[in-house]
């Protein structure tokens, strides 16, 4: 039960959230679905916003592989879903999420730039961070039916990758 709370924890600081709630039990299927879910959407809607500000050109084409590849596994949770029947179960964790990076945009939309670069990639090292460490330690070890295990498993293997494209990036923008 701790270990979920730490890890919700992460996420929030990962998101700049403070007082995050935090989920006090094992999430189930429904709830690892959706926190998953809403992970991906949340970081298209970041890579979104890059693509509308940034005119470098690395950060671009790193906003556009954020697009393309969250996308993709999103669809193939949806298909998952749909296949089995389950609802994804909206949570405190993706509530809290989803109220945070609202307001991650809203504080990027005043950047422009350089500074507006350095922002994203910097919240996109944190992100990846946090999520695969949520994926390792809690979202695949509690999900108890063996397909979104594996779309989890087949999914942090792609985000560790992300990640360490980001902190490639980031090294270039410091």
């Amino acid at each position: 039960m701790q270990k979920i709370v730490i890890i919700v924890a992460a996420i929030g600081i990962a998101f700049g959230i403070t007082g995050a709630a935090a989920e006090t039990a094992k999430p189930t299927d429904p709830q690892i679905a959706h926190i998953a879910y809403t992970a991906g959407v949340l970081d298209i809607e970041a890579a979104k916003q890059a693509l509308d500000k940034s005119k470098n050109k690395d950060v671009r084409t790193f906003a556009q592989q954020m697009v393309g590849d969250h996308t993709a596994v999103n669809d193939q949770a949806l298909a998952l879903v749909k296949k089995l029947n389950v609802t994804p179960e909206d949570n405190a964790t993706s509530k809290s999420l989803t109220s945070q990076a609202e307001a991650n945009r809203k504080k990027f939309a005043a950047l422009s730039g350089a500074a507006f670069d350095k922002a994203y990639v910097d919240n996109e090292v944190a992100y990846h961070k946090t999520v695969n460490a949520a994926l390792k330690d809690t979202l695949i070890p509690d999900a108890q039916n063996p397909e979104l295990k594996s779309l989890l498993q087949s999914g942090l293997t792609l985000f560790e990758a992300h990640q360490q494209h980001a902190e490639e990036l980031a090294k270039q923008l410091h």
